[in-house]
Order: C-alpha cells, then sequence, then structure tokens
C-alpha cells in the first residue's frame, strides 16, 4: 500500500494500545514503524543497478513477519534503557512496535504485487489481490481516526475528569478508524469472492476451469474487476462490475509467444521473474526506437491491456531469426494515458458497455 496508508496504520494500532498519556508518541512512532518495511528501496536503489533485484527483492526480507518481529524486539529492548515512556509500560509498548511493523507487510499481502510474509522461505509471495495499492476508502477513516486522536489525547497526563474524557474520545476514534478501514478490506475479500464464483461458472464453458488464474480489483475501487486466465498460447481477459454486469462474465483472449519464454526460462533474472509473478505475465515482440525487435515481457498483474507497468525487455532477435537473451534485462517505460484509462475504470463500475 501507499506510504500515508502505512503511517496512519502504523499509527493507530500503536497509539490505541499504549496508556493514554502516551498517546501522542505512539501515533508519532507507529507512523515511522508502520513505514519502516518500505525503506528496502532506498537500499536498491543506492546499492543496485539491476532491475530485477529492485523489483522481486522490494517487500522482501524487510517483510518477513519472522525479520520484523525479531526486529521489533531488538528495538524494544534497546529503546527500553533510554525511554521512560518504555520504561513506564514495558508491554505495551513492545506490543505497540510489535504491531506497527507487522500490520505492514499484512496489509501489503491484500494487494496484487507480492508481498514474501514468510522470507527467508522460498515460497512464492502472497498476493491475495484483494485491494488496490491506493484506495482512499481504506486510508481515510484511519487518517481521521489519527487526526482526531492527536487533538484530543492529552499531551501528559490524563488525571481530571475532562482529560480522561478526552483521551476516551480519542481512542473510540482511534477505534473507529479501525474498524470502519477493517470492514471495507472485509468487504474486499467478500467482493473478490463473488467475482471468482462468476469467473468460475463463465470459465465451465471455455473448458478453462482448472486453469491458472487470478483477480484483482481495477485502480482506486472494489467494484471493477480483471480477471486473467493463464493458456499455453496466451491468456484471457475478463473485467466484472458488481454494480452493472449481470450473468456469465465475458472473456476476451490474447496470444503470447510463450514458446520464446520457453527458449529462455533457463535465465537466472527470468526464473527470478517468473517466480515473483508466479508466471502471470504475457510475452510480445516489438520493435523498439531503432528499428530492431526486442522481446518484451509484461506482468498482467498490475496494469490494463495492452499498458502494463511493469514490462521487460529480455531478448533480442539475432542473424538466424531466433531470441537471444538481453546482457541484463531492463524495465520499459510506462506507456498508455493515465487520465483515460482512470475514466474508463469510472465508468466501467456503471457501465457494462464501456470500452477502454
Amino acid at each position: 500500500m501507499d506510504s500515508l496508508t502505512q503511517i496512519v496504520l502504523g499509527s493507530s494500532v500503536a497509539a490505541l494500545v499504549v496508556p493514554p498519556n502516551h498517546r501522542r508518541r505512539a501515533i508519532l512512532a507507529g507512523g515511522v514503524l508502520g513505514t519502516l518495511p518500505d525503506l528496502d528501496v532506498l537500499w536498491f536503489n543506492v546499492f543496485s543497478s539491476d532491475v530485477v533485484t529492485e523489483v522481486t527483492w522490494h517487500r522482501g526480507p524487510s517483510h518477513s513477519l519472522l525479520v520484523l518481529t525479531v526486529l521489533g524486539l531488538l528495538l524494544w529492548f534497546l529503546l527500553k534503557s533510554r525511554s521512560s515512556l518504555i520504561q513506564a509500560s514495558p508491554l505495551r509498548w513492545l506490543l505497540a512496535i510489535w504491531l506497527a511493523l507487522i500490520t505492514h507487510p499484512l496489509l501489503d499481502a491484500f494487494t496484487v504485487y507480492g508481498t514474501q510474509l514468510l522470507w527467508p522461505m522460498k515460497t512464492p509471495p502472497v498476493m491475495w489481490a484483494t485491494i488496490f495499492v491506493i484506495d482512499p476508502l481504506y486510508t481515510v477513516p484511519l487518517l481521521i481516526g489519527v487526526i482526531a486522536a492527536w487533538r484530543l489525547s492529552p499531551h501528559k497526563t490524563a488525571q481530571q475528569a475532562s482529560g480522561l474524557g478526552r483521551a476516551r474520545a480519542a481512542r473510540n476514534w482511534l477505534i473507529a478508524g479501525l474498524l470502519v478501514s477493517s470492514a471495507y478490506l472485509a468487504w474486499s475479500v467478500a467482493a473478490k469472492s463473488l467475482v471468482d464464483r462468476v469467473a468460475s461458472q463463465s470459465l465451465v464453458a471455455l473448458n478453462l476451469q482448472s486453469a491458472p488464474r487470478f483477480s484483482t480489483p481495477l485502480p482506486f475501487n472494489t467494484l471493477a474487476w480483471r480477471v486473467i486466465v493463464m493458456v499455453p498460447g496466451g491468456y484471457w481477459l475478463g473485467d466484472r462490475s458488481l454494480v452493472a454486469d449481470q450473468g456469465a462474465m465475458q472473456f476476451t483472449f490474447h496470444a503470447s509467444d510463450n514458446q520464446a519464454l520457453a527458449q529462455l526460462a533457463s535465465i537466472p533474472q527470468l526464473k527470478r521473474l517468473l517466480w515473483f509473478t508466479q508466471g502471470f505475465v504475457a510475452v510480445h515482440a516489438q520493435r523498439g526506437d531503432d528499428g530492431e525487435l526486442r522481446l518484451i515481457l509484461a506482468d498482467l498483474r498490475m496494469g490494463l491491456e495492452p499498458d502494463y507497468f511493469f514490462r521487460y525487455d529480455i531478448a533480442a532477435i539475432d542473424e538466424h531469426g531466433g531470441w537471444v537473451a538481453a546482457p541484463e534485462i531492463t524495465l520499459m517505460p510506462e506507456s498508455g494515458d493515465l487520465v483515460r484509462t482512470l475514466n474508463w475504470v469510472w465508468k466501467r463500475i456503471y457501465n457494462s458497455k464501456a470500452t477502454l
């Protein structure tokens, strides 16, 4: 999820478990800890020029539940001897630190990017794909709760009746923000289940009920969804609006040069990408600005046909007409009209015939 969301989520959970007179400090500390796992991007930007490493190791060790649990214990132990707040309520602050850290990757796992919750185990990244990476309907309740709690929380002590009342009100705002945002997240899970059920029924007619597939919400909402189904020669795309669509789900086939991909699949960088994307990719030949024919791999999980956010130059054609791996896989510039795409998403929610 985006940084603002992670900050207010970390602030919310941390501030909720500490004593009332610690709440403002917890809001600040929880916000910092809530965004800490994403600082891995700074490491890769400084020390790595390899795009595959940058993409596939983001949300890696820094998002591991095991790593963050150990980190939380270490931070608590180091700060306990230096902070009078933690000394005053050590177990509550231990819980606050741990929750602020681990809620970050758990929320990330609800997106489609892929989060390595179980690192160092070599299981594929977790991608429950029920919510887009930016969704104001999830973030705003948390933000309101944190702002209200900050304004209502006492600076030091809460001995007077008015101070106790404000402290209770601050707690209630935090709880309300978490309840509303969590309810929205639960709705996203239910919405995905509804879409998957219709997709399963509709794919029977194409004899694709057992084919690998995934569903993900279209940008900034949980009412319009996309389902992608992988087959040996390409992939099928289907859209579903929970508002406008009735009956069976319609799918459109798109070809992919999977034979060319198979010839290059032993390349370590490419193997890493295929593991990270769990095979939800498409491969097409495309001429570059220099007129040379290139083989482009698109990550089908993020973006809309044909403009995907992550497109990689993986090979060039040789003098014999075969594909030869690029010396280094590179990321292609983003293409497409973002404003036009977002306008279509909005129309698609309410119009089953809207076209991109």
